[in-house]
């Protein structure tokens, strides 16, 4: 394990510097967090920039230092998320360039890349959320289609979405994990009813998807018929492996400023506080050295981020959770007003130990895969 960084990356880190002290103060200001058709226009026009100035591959055509470097730089200069962008950025461009046939991986890479097309994911089911594998939607094959009929929920930005990374039972017989698919699905095929859920900090990211005969082109299929299972591993070890990376730099920046907050009034003064806080300065400090470390053992071994991503997403999903409660005894009664810092990220943090796989999924992989553990009964 090298934690070491090259000249080449630190050159880069130097240049990409540089460019967003130039491109950040022209951006326009960010839209309301619930005008969705607004923030998708904003959020692929910043794709669309960071492509023509040369980093918008760096999610899956750069090593995973560089994609880690990028991730901590354009935190720290407070540039925009990817947002919208997150499921094709994050999730199913990984994967396509991973799984995805050289046809596949032309046809929906650069709309990715430049902003050109949104995605969303259609995985969860209100019967199969984190047991995942129990998933009911089915897809039946028809010539040169399958054939969809079913549910999804949470389906991330499936309002504003041109895509959907879908996963659907082909074969009922198969032994659970063997009959499933990973389709990419048109978001304007007919058949296809976006109901949009408010969370409860009062936004609406997620929404409910109903599929009344679908019909998916077969070539739209990723990996085989019936290996979706294994393909969506892929996908989830993106999710849990650098997907949160650029969190951590937020989280670190967020602590520094609650401890300032608490100096000025006054509730540094309490040495239980202090304390806390400087257990999560710790806390943060070590998870960002588990993200080195998962990169620095991906980019030797030339392969996605592995179960070390399940030891990460465990513990920084918990460590997010006590910052925003730290926040809160801070704020005092001010932490149940909304138009206050930290008010809604605290709302928001209750979802990071069920999202991307609960804790209980992350302590089972941890348990069978790492620690070699006998499977439960």
């Amino acid at each position: 394990m090298d934690l070491a960084y090259t000249d080449a990356e630190k050159e880069y880190r130097a240049r990409l510097r540089d460019w967003l002290a130039a491109a950040l103060p022209g951006l326009p200001p960010q839209p309301p967090p619930d005008d969705w058709p607004a923030r998708r226009a904003y959020d692929t026009a910043w794709q669309r920039a960071l492509y023509d100035a040369g980093y918008g591959n760096v999610h899956w055509d750069a090593s995973p230092t560089l994609r880690l470097i990028f991730l901590e730089e354009t935190e720290r200069a407070g540039a925009p998320y990817v947002g919208a962008n997150f499921v094709g950025l994050l999730h199913a461009g990984p994967t396509i360039a991973a799984e995805g046939t050289p046809e596949q991986r032309e046809r929906w890479l650069g709309p990715i890349l430049r902003g050109d097309e949104i995605w969303c994911q259609g995985f969860s089911e209100p019967d199969a959320g984190s047991d995942l594998a129990s998933l009911r939607t089915k897809a039946v094959r028809d010539g040169d289609a399958y054939v969809v009929t079913g549910s999804k929920i949470w389906t991330s930005h499936a309002e504003v979405a041109d895509w959907c990374e879908l996963l659907v039972r082909t074969d009922p017989a198969a032994p659970r994990h063997r009959g499933i698919t990973w389709l990419a699905m048109p978001m304007d095929a007919p058949g296809i009813t976006v109901r949009p859920l408010r969370t409860l900090a009062g936004s609406a990211e997620f929404a409910e998807l109903f599929l009344d005969e679908v019909r998916v082109p077969a070539d739209c299929r990723v990996g085989e018929e019936n290996d979706g299972w294994r393909v969506t591993m892929v996908t989830l070890s993106f999710e849990r492996g650098t997907a949160f990376a650029g969190e951590v730099v937020a989280c670190r920046r967020t602590l520094a400023e609650v401890a300032a907050e608490a100096r000025a009034n006054g509730s540094w003064d309490d040495p239980v506080l202090r304390r806390g806080l400087g257990r999560l300065h710790a806390e943060f400090a070590a998870l960002w050295r588990l993200v080195q470390w998962n990169v620095s053992e991906a980019a030797a071994t030339g392969s996605v981020p592995g179960t070390g991503g399940s030891v990460f997403k465990l513990r920084y999903s918990h460590a997010r959770q006590e910052l925003y409660d730290a926040a809160a005894e801070v704020l005092g009664p001010d932490a149940f007003d909304l138009s206050r810092p930290w008010t809604v990220q605290r709302l928001s943090s209750l979802s990071y130990t069920i999202a991307a796989g609960t804790s209980q999924i992350q302590r089972n992989i941890v348990a069978e895969r790492i620690l070699g553990l006998p499977k439960g009964r």
